[in-house]
């Protein structure tokens, strides 16, 4: 994962995982790249339902369900 200028977090590392730290609790983070690899849709599934985000012909993402 590559991380760009992102100056109002601290990103902390553990293992293989980088993690944005902003007050109260750490966020996750994940490169778009890494994510979608060759594809330009990737599922997520969350609470049962499965959602569908998407990289758009003008590098925009949209998430349906």
């Amino acid at each position: 994962m590559s991380l760009t200028d992102i100056s109002f977090h601290t990103v902390h590392e553990s293992g293989n995982e980088q993690f944005l730290r902003s007050a109260p609790f750490p966020i996750k983070l994940f490169s778009s790249e890494d994510l979608f690899g060759n594809s330009n849709e990737v599922l997520i599934q969350h609470r049962g339902e499965q959602y569908h985000l998407r990289l758009t012909r003008n590098n925009k993402l949209i998430l349906t369900k």
